[in-house]
């Protein structure tokens, strides 16, 4: 069927979205980028022809279509199948904790598990509220921008060293109004603050081993392989972070890193290390937590 016999057919926010999920579910897209199912992959587009937000879309659902947003919607929606487009690519935005996000292909879409531990302000974990915030390999500066908004108090590097990466965490920056509480900083690792001291390192690095990579659906090589892929075992970075990480704690820091799948390489390497591995009520894993003191009395390990 063409587009002019689909816009005579479906009229309503509602036929549309059903079109949209029958369309994206035969189609056999993958799902992985903020959205669990089609059916919220569909709210994402239609959030963003009619410039609704979730609830305001739950109201109007008989509301018609206007011809301009059924050719948008329909141009999306084929991007989405025929390219394998995440949908927050399409629409340049994601939600991560709650906010919104502009996100690009310089950046990977936002869908750490880490939202939920900045939502709970990271309890019963931190005993205190921390005055500087670390927020390593930061892509699109959500973390930095979520924990600004949970710890108004303290001042937060965001880091990385994609240039690319840092325009577009400065655009959420700005967005967000934080111009004054978090610092993008181009850096390899650590390289750029290692004088500066912080309660809390924050970071989601690249850990997607050799074989999961060869494996990824066609919508994860729409993202930049720097943020991503990792060596064979997913842990290039992550052996700098642990082996540095320590230096750049105050007393009584915490270092929260997210690996992913590579969880097993980790435990099968450092088995005598105790790597605290959260849990979480909204799904995801492979997130763990590893005190300064940890880190120093496991530095030959690492």
């Amino acid at each position: 069927m063409n587009f002019n016999e689909l816009a005579a057919e479906l009229k309503t926010i509602r036929d549309w979205q059903r079109y949209a999920v029958t369309e994206m579910n035969q189609a056999e897209v993958f799902f992985g980028h903020g959205a669990a199912d089609a059916w919220e992959e569909a709210n994402l587009l239609l959030a963003s022809v009619t410039a609704l937000n979730f609830a305001e879309l739950a109201q109007v659902m008989e509301c018609r279509l206007t011809g301009f947003e059924k050719q948008s919607l329909w141009q999306l929606l084929q991007k989405r199948i025929d390219q394998r487009v995440p949908a927050a690519y399409l629409t340049h935005q994601a939600w991560f904790a709650g906010l919104p996000f502009y996100v690009d292909e310089r950046v990977l879409v936002p869908r750490s598990p880490i939202a939920e531990l900045i939502g709970q302000g990271f309890q019963p974990w931190l005993t205190t509220s921390p005055q500087r915030i670390l927020d390593l390999c930061t892509g699109s500066g959500c973390i930095a921008i979520a924990c600004a908004y949970a710890f108004p108090e303290a001042d937060i590097d965001a880091v990385d060293i994609s240039e690319d990466a840092l325009v577009v965490c400065e655009r959420n920056i700005q967005q967000h109004g934080l111009e004054h509480q978090v610092t993008p900083l181009r850096s390899d690792g650590y390289d750029a603050v290692k004088d500066e001291r912080y309660d809390l390192i924050i970071t989601n690095p690249p850990y997607v081993d050799a074989e999961d990579m060869a494996d990824l659906p066609a919508e994860y090589h729409h993202e930049p392989e720097l943020g991503l892929a990792a060596g064979d075992d997913g842990l290039d970075l992550v052996r700098r972070i642990l082996r540095e990480g320590a230096t750049q704690l105050n007393e009584g820091g915490m270092l929260i890193c997210e690996v992913g799948n590579s969880r097993v390489h980790m435990e099968a390497l450092w088995p005598q290390v105790p790597f605290t591995w959260l849990e979480f009520e909204q799904g995801g894993e492979g997130v763990f937590l590893l005190t300064r003191d940890q880190l120093v009395a496991h530095a030959d390990a690492f």
